[in-house]
């Protein structure tokens, strides 16, 4: 019988198995020998036993001797144990000291996260929050209590199996974590905080300097800035927005307690909390300053707030928009149809005359194409002329047209280029007069002059008085060829001559406006202001001088002669002259008369006027003398003056228009037509007119009235006025279809301490007041309303309603005699456009 093999996990196994066995094997031999030795009766038997027994102890001797190998063999390998157990633990022992001696937490894992191994650093590292890890503890549960304690703040993934942990301490460690070959895992933990700490400082210091640097560039700003949180919390302002919501006026310690945008508002009237954002405003503050808020949101929720003081700008911009409408006024009270086109052949203004004409739907205009506006029937036609006038060329020709309304008329157009600083033509102005009636006269005449020819023809041989007759209808006709032919040639060089002065005023003003900078003094400012008032008011001039030449060619001015004191109208005229001949250092002399005179006392007053402003502005002189002479049937009134004089060749030229003879600085400001003027109304007057002069010795300019005898004198309408405080406390109503002018009016009369009520119809006048009982000292209407209204049927309507009837001044731009007569016949003062104030409140102090 075999036995199994027996196998042994280790040599102390297979030690204890032998020793049991030779134990066993010993006792069954001790129970052999004494039953030998006890049992002596039956030989066989013991015969049996001791061979037995021998047997036994053979096998006992074979089974003692494998033991003893056995033991020797376990002897070795315990010999071999013993030493590999050393140096396992020498190298256990080495190991240990090796990661005691490192600097890190150290901590060795099985793949399921148990602790194999680790280090008192670590230990040292979570007993600090009352944990105590040890070997067989689970890591990741170990650090997710810690995560549900609050004890890890953050943690943050980074490169190469690290990761930084912050915990509640303050202190920060790096993990490193490396696999291991049965994929358990090693960790390190290496503590970083002063690293942090550093880095954290440098990060700090860096912020501080660029926060100083910042602080210091939003100091240097012009606007105030103010930067707020989400919340409303301020991060950031600068000394111009302490400045602008006079929080520098409070103390250090006050002014270190407002950290939040409501506090600083309980400080200031600035507007900086409770405005919608992204949007921008401008705030009045109760010392006149302006300031420009602008609100800007930022992607992180905090608000930049800026403001930036622009009072000054305000005020100019405001300046600049009165002087556009003043001057818009004054374009569209011309009864000349004025435009100006840009090279593009664009639209970029017009006047309202211009509109009435061409656009009587009111369309807006600016930026139109002239072609595509279809304004004009003969396009075709005209851009010849537009083109000819935007290559530099002064373009004039007569048109006849037919408006939108049916209307027909002849006009004269004039295109007049505009050079640019570098001589370019940048568009052209068109002005348009209406010569219909000129026209129709020519052609009157014309027709007359066929007809008379043809009746000469066949009475040629009748009557030698028929041929008188013809001849002195062709001299007429002649004679009147030449006058429309001067008067076209006439019209053809002022309106050349005026374009260029009409500029002049226009461009100082565009370049007194475009001058307006935050960098000048106030004093420059105030100066420019000064100097853009002056410009406009040479414009309004010159336009005037424009309105009256145009009256006298048009034949619009008819005289009204009445029989006046003429002392009466020449002392009025040197009051005003002795004043503005002092300011000049002119000394100046007026000899009264007693003597009655038939003329119109108005024109009349304007050729003496013209007379005397031309003897202070061009003479040279220092002395100017007004004095009377009588020639049997007529009064000479002479003007007098001992400066440069006028050459005897140039006597003749000085009445022609645009003829400027001297060169003093001032000359710009004269369109040369002042003499011009004389003459024209000196032929409506019938009046005679000339100059006596010597070069260097004065000169003498004089025109001739006749005497009305044993005729009384009607009161001249320029009497001296009572002084303006009479007007205060009176109540006007002014009615005008254009709003500005309604303001500008309430704006003027309230000056002069008046209670005005304004309305664009006598509709609006009618909510406003009771016409018929409310109190009323003087009613101002225009002409020309709208709904084909005119003011002369809307005061007459309102004083058929009234007891009293009101005194009336009617303001217009139509110059027609019958409108003149009209208005006198019904005790209506008539007034024309442009309206001066003083001419105005004269009116007022004489109703």
């Amino acid at each position: 019988m075999t036995s199994k093999p027996l196998t042994f996990t280790c040599a102390a196994d297979e030690l204890a198995y032998y020793k049991a066995e030779n134990k066993k094997l010993k006792k069954i031999n001790d129970a052999l020998i004494y039953r030998i030795e006890e049992g002596g009766g039956n030989q066989n038997v013991a015969y049996s036993v001791f061979e037995n027994s021998v047997h036994l102890s053979h096998q006992v001797n074979i089974k003692t001797h494998e033991l003893n190998v056995a033991l020797k063999d376990l002897q070795e390998v315990n010999k071999q144990l013993l030493h590999a157990n050393h140096v396992a633990t020498q190298a256990k022992q080495r190991f240990s000291d090796a990661i005691e001696s490192i600097n890190q937490a150290f901590v060795l894992l099985d793949d399921k996260g148990k602790i194999l191994l680790l280090n008192t650093r670590f230990e040292k590292f979570w007993r600090e929050f009352k944990f105590y890890p040890k070997a067989g503890d689970n890591y990741y549960e170990l650090k997710s209590l810690a995560k549900s304690k609050g004890i890890i703040l953050s943690l943050t993934p980074s490169n190469n199996n690290q990761s930084i942990y912050h915990l509640n301490n303050n202190r920060w460690f790096q993990l490193t974590e490396r696999p291991t070959s049965d994929d358990g895992s090693v960790l390190l933990f290496t503590d970083i905080t002063d690293l942090k700490q550093a880095e954290s400082e440098r990060y700090e210091r860096a912020i501080d300097k660029q926060n100083k640097l910042l602080q210091g560039l939003i100091d240097n700003l012009n606007q105030g800035v103010l930067l707020v949180d989400a919340y409303g919390d301020i991060q950031v302002w600068n000394k111009e927005f302490l400045t602008l919501s006079a929080l520098d006026q409070l103390s250090k310690r006050k002014l270190n307690t407002i950290t939040n945008i409501k506090d600083a508002a309980e400080y200031t009237e600035l507007l900086i909390d409770d405005i919608p954002l992204d949007n921008e405003f401008q705030q009045i503050l109760s010392n006149e300053k302006v300031i420009q808020i602008e609100h800007h949101r930022l992607t992180n929720g905090q608000t930049i707030k800026t403001f930036v003081d622009i009072t000054n700008q305000y005020n100019y911009a405001q300046s600049l928009r009165e002087s556009e409408t003043w001057l818009r006024t004054i374009t569209d009270n011309v009864p000349a149809m004025i435009a100006y086109i840009n090279k593009n052949k664009e639209f970029t203004f017009t006047n309202k005359a211009y509109n009435r004409w061409y656009n009587p739907q009111n369309i807006n205009l600016v930026g139109r194409d002239l072609q595509t506006s279809k304004l004009f029937n003969n396009y075709e036609r005209l851009e010849r002329y537009v083109n000819k006038a935007l290559t530099g060329e002064l373009v004039s020709f007569e048109s006849k047209e037919v408006n939108q309304l049916g209307d027909e008329a002849y006009l004269l157009k004039t295109y007049v280029p505009n050079f640019n600083h570098q001589q370019e033509v940048d568009g052209f102005f068109v002005m348009i007069t209406d010569i219909t009636e000129r026209i129709n006269t020519a052609t009157a005449l014309q027709n007359a002059y066929d007809d008379l020819e043809i009746r000469i023809q066949q009475r040629t041989t009748e009557l030698q008085e028929e041929i008188n007759i013809r001849k002195h209808a062709q001299s007429n006709l002649s004679l009147a060829k030449r006058e429309a032919e001067q008067a076209n040639e006439s019209k053809t060089k002022f309106l050349a001559a005026v374009s260029h002065d009409l500029m002049q005023p226009l461009n100082a003003a565009q370049l007194f406006a475009s001058s307006f900078t935050s960098r000048i003094s106030a004093d420059q400012k105030n100066a420019l202001v000064h100097s853009i008032k002056n410009s406009l008011n040479d414009l309004e001039n010159l336009i005037v001088t424009l309105i009256d030449i145009s009256k006298l060619d048009a034949g619009v001015i008819q005289p009204d002669n009445q029989v006046f004191q003429l002392n009466s109208l020449l002392s009025n005229i040197a009051n005003d002259y002795e004043t503005i001949s002092q300011a000049q250092n002119i000394s100046f002399t007026f000899s009264p008369v007693s003597a009655n005179v038939y003329s119109d006392s108005m024109l009349l007053a304007r050729i003496l006027r013209n007379y005397l402003s031309n003897a202070v502005k061009h003479a040279q002189a220092t002395h100017i003398h007004l004095y009377v002479e009588e020639h049997e049937e007529i009064l000479r009134i002479v003007v007098s003056d001992n400066g440069k004089g006028i050459a005897k060749n140039h006597l003749a030229e000085i009445y022609h228009e645009f003829k400027r003879l001297n060169t003093r600085s001032d000359a710009h400001n004269s369109l040369g037509l002042g003499l011009a003027i004389v003459d024209k109304i000196a032929k409506i007057l019938s009046h005679k007119i000339g100059v006596q002069s010597t070069l260097e010795h004065g000169a003498e300019f004089w025109v001739d009235v006749p005497i009305a005898h044993n005729q009384s004198a009607t009161k001249s309408v320029l009497s001296m006025a009572t002084p303006i405080e009479s007007q205060a406390g009176q109540h006007a109503w002014v009615i005008d279809n254009d709003p500005n002018i309604c303001l500008g009016m309430a704006t003027l009369l309230t000056q002069w301490g008046m209670h005005v009520t304004t309305a664009t119809s006598l509709t609006e006048l009618k909510e406003k007041v009771n016409v018929a009982e409310d109190h009323c000292d003087v009613l101002i209407v225009d002409y020309h309303l709208d709904n084909n209204k005119n003011g002369l049927d809307e005061s007459q309507y309102i004083n058929a309603m009234r007891t009293k009837i009101l005194p009336v001044v009617m303001i217009t731009a139509n110059f027609s005699q019958a409108l003149k007569e009209k208005t006198k016949r019904k005790g209506i003062r008539l007034l024309n456009k442009p309206l001066k104030p003083l001419r105005l409140k004269m009116v007022l102090q004489n109703l």
